[in-house]
């Protein structure tokens, strides 16, 4: 009798591949997200003046009292946004698509704080009904599609989702996708 345990051949995961690339883009999402404190706490930085003056130009403060204020404003929903973009893309699930929808609205957000006149308060909706025209129904029909197909055969809903999935090979594709 031996008591040598059998060796196990090395199995090699799709989601653990250890290739550069991988690693790469994984370190720079990890440090967008590590750098995020710091980069809503930005507007300490501006000074509390109406006008800011800038390599990039001159802005004026316009509806806000001051320039920090505004930009205290911006960077609670830049911040948000640009967390959301990573989620999305980065998500592997079949209702990443959802995501549209609070990202379209943080963008509105953003667009009225710089164009400070009030015909955009009175439309809110009007401007996020066609984005959610499209993702709610969509979502809807994949996930009737996905149940449907749980009801009629023998897969798990992990093999499902990642028949559904769309997997582009890089970041250009994952936006040429949507258009």
């Amino acid at each position: 009798m031996s008591n040598k345990q059998p060796k196990l051949k090395k199995l090699q995961s799709k989601f653990l591949q250890e290739d550069k690339k991988s690693l790469v883009i994984g370190s720079i999402i990890a440090t967008i997200i590590a750098i995020t404190p710091y980069l809503f706490t930005l507007y300490d930085s501006v000074p509390t003046t109406k006008t800011w003056d800038t390599f990039f130009g001159t802005y004026q403060s316009g509806y806000f009292k001051n320039a920090n204020t505004a930009m205290w404003v911006i960077t609670g929903k830049a911040v948000p946004l640009l967390l959301i973009l990573l989620w999305f893309f980065t998500n592997r699930h079949w209702w990443y698509h959802a995501l549209l929808v609070p990202i379209a609205m943080y963008i509105y957000q953003i667009i009225v704080v710089f164009f400070d006149e009030a015909f955009f308060d009175k439309f809110q909706m009007m401007y996020m009904l066609p984005i959610m025209a499209i993702v709610i129904p969509s979502i809807y029909l994949i996930r009737a599609k996905i149940f449907n197909k749980i009801n009629d055969a023998t897969k798990s809903l992990e093999e499902l989702e990642e028949e559904f999935k769309v997997n582009p090979k890089n970041f250009w594709e994952k936006i040429k996708q949507y258009f």
